[in-house]
């Protein structure tokens, strides 16, 4: 029966496959070829293209569509909500500074701190709340 069928109907219900993937493990990566591939069928159904101008006008459009996903894709990837990053907002109290790099105790561990730019060095003892982790070592700032 498939073979009574158009390429570019093929090409296209390939492409919807693709979709359909896409929907079932998100990853955005065959939506792009599944939008390739609905391309290039409304292409071959338009202009009866052989078969290895098909598959070369797929491939030309996959790379478009990829380059296009890839350039629409946000530069910066989301952090997961890591054991670190419920660390922030959370109260802390100054161990001791010297300078911007000092110790403090969030709940029942001294950890490395630094003090966010600008602000001031606290005095032992002192409230702070931490703004961010980076490694290990946590971004404080005093507790207004």
């Amino acid at each position: 029966m498939a073979s009574n069928m158009h390429p570019g109907l093929l090409w296209m219900i390939a492409g919807l496959v693709l979709l359909g993937v896409e929907i079932l493990a998100p990853g955005v990566f065959m939506m792009w070829l599944g939008i390739a591939a609905i391309l290039a069928g409304l292409c071959i159904w338009q202009w009866d293209w052989g078969f290895g101008a098909q598959v070369g006008g797929f491939s030309v459009l996959a790379a478009i569509a990829l380059f296009i996903g890839m350039r629409l894709r946000p530069s910066t990837v989301p952090v997961m909500n890591t054991q670190l990053a419920g660390l922030t907002g959370r109260p802390a109290m100054a161990l001791s500074f010297t300078g911007r790099e000092g110790r403090v105790r969030l709940g029942d561990s001294d950890w490395s701190a630094r003090l966010i730019p600008g602000a001031a060095i606290p005095e032992a003892g002192a409230a702070l709340r931490v703004e961010g982790v980076e490694g290990t070592i946590l971004l404080v700032r005093p507790d207004d």
